[in-house]
């Protein structure tokens, strides 16, 4: 069936002719011996480490037969997570991590991942154990048959998201589903889904458009594509999860809709500049709350606004800190001065605001333009000075 987005989708898997062994079952036993893998499986963790040794067993069980390598891409775990993926590779050729320190981000960990893989068709999965390992086989055919994507889905008929998702969450996803259709017109029932395979080929083809940043990789990449997709979704029953906690928090809110209005922009916008703008749009908020509450306390106007700037720009570089540059978050010391580069960076940005709308409405007195400039001068010179001087990679 076509779709808006110039996708094909097969029939949730029934037109597949597959039994879940029946990839594995076209291989000789011996074939993991026989020249590099076929399949490589990307595993993002942070703190995962007790689900490691199982996500190894259970991918092993799968894939018998079948030539396959994992990939854990570990956000530098405090657990030990690294250590317990380096102690399966000791005893097993096919287990690899990637350490990585002082980045952050599922997203950007998934893109690290696939760009390490050399084999032909590349799968993402969590390390939780909600994810059905033993749909593998299944999806490696369907890419074999000629798909460029296979997407498991929670719901498709046959799916189920309710033994893994609270409430909130099942809501949440359902919502975020509906936003990926009507403006972005991706046409999965699941483009939400961090369970996914696809040819590498494509993968190297959408690449260098996708962010980094966030937690939804898989929309990126259908809405990065440039060419129609063939894509098949698969049904699964998403689990309940094994060990540690779920990585996700309420500002993942934030960050997608953020990816919705970068893809909006048709890549234009970078997602982190979107998120620093929305961030701003707050700091409009509580700078007027403060200047009001100055005022009643019996403040001087000027004096109510300093006090008001210096409330905003302290809200905006807390939410910056824990959403924009979640994956350079500074902490302790390191956080006091960020902070304070941020009062100099905005002050700075704050001269450049007014030189600007002086000069547009010098030329044109429209006080709305003017002001409007300004504004935005001063949000494209903090954006990138903080990126530079606050946030900047060590």
């Amino acid at each position: 069936m076509a779709t808006r987005d110039g996708t094909v989708t097969a029939g949730m898997g029934h037109d597949l002719h597959t039994t879940a062994t029946g990839a594995a079952a076209r291989h000789h036993p011996e074939a993991d011996r026989q020249g590099g893998p076929e399949l490589s499986i990307v595993v993002p963790t942070f703190n995962e480490a007790e689900n490691v040794p199982l996500v190894v067993m259970r991918i092993a069980e799968a894939l018998a037969g079948v030539r396959w390598e994992v990939i854990f891409v570990d956000d530098n775990s405090p657990d030990g997570t690294v250590a317990a993926a380096r102690k399966m590779a000791q005893s097993d050729p096919r287990v690899r991590c990637l350490r990585r320190i002082a980045r952050r981000g599922l997203s950007g960990a998934c893109i690290e991942g696939m760009l390490a893989s050399s084999a032909s068709a590349v799968a993402v999965m969590d390390a939780d154990l909600q994810h059905d390992e033993t749909l593998l086989p299944r999806m490696l055919e369907s890419i074999q048959q000629g798909a460029d994507i296979v997407v498991g889905t929670r719901f498709a008929a046959g799916g189920a998201a309710q033994g893994g998702l609270s409430r909130v969450r099942h809501w949440g996803s359902r919502f975020a589903t509906q936003c990926a259709k009507r403006f972005l017109g991706v046409q999965l029932s699941d483009p939400m889904s961090g369970f996914f395979m696809m040819r590498r080929e494509l993968f190297d083809a959408v690449a260098p458009g996708l962010s980094t940043h966030g937690f939804k990789v898989l929309l990126d990449i259908v809405a990065s594509s440039k060419q129609p997709l063939r894509v098949v979704e698969l049904p699964f029953t998403f689990r309940a999860r094994q060990h540690g906690q779920s990585k996700l928090d309420s500002l993942v809110v934030l960050e997608y809709l953020g990816l919705l209005l970068a893809k909006l922009s048709g890549d234009w916008l970078s997602i982190r500049f979107v998120l620093f703008s929305l961030v701003g749009s707050t700091g409009l908020l509580v700078h007027l709350w403060a200047l009001q509450q100055g005022l009643a306390l019996g403040l001087a106007f000027d004096w109510a606004q300093t006090v008001a700037a210096y409330a905003a720009m302290t809200s905006n570089f807390v939410l910056n800190n824990q959403l924009t540059y979640r994956d350079r978050r500074l902490r302790g010391l390191s956080a006091l001065k960020g902070l304070i580069t941020f009062y100099a960076v905005c002050s700075v940005g704050t001269i450049a605001n007014v030189g600007v709308a002086n000069w547009v409405y010098g030329s044109r007195p429209s006080w709305w333009l003017a002001g409007t400039a300004g504004a935005l001068m001063g949000v494209v010179f903090n954006y990138a000075a903080s990126s530079v001087l606050t946030w900047r990679r060590s």
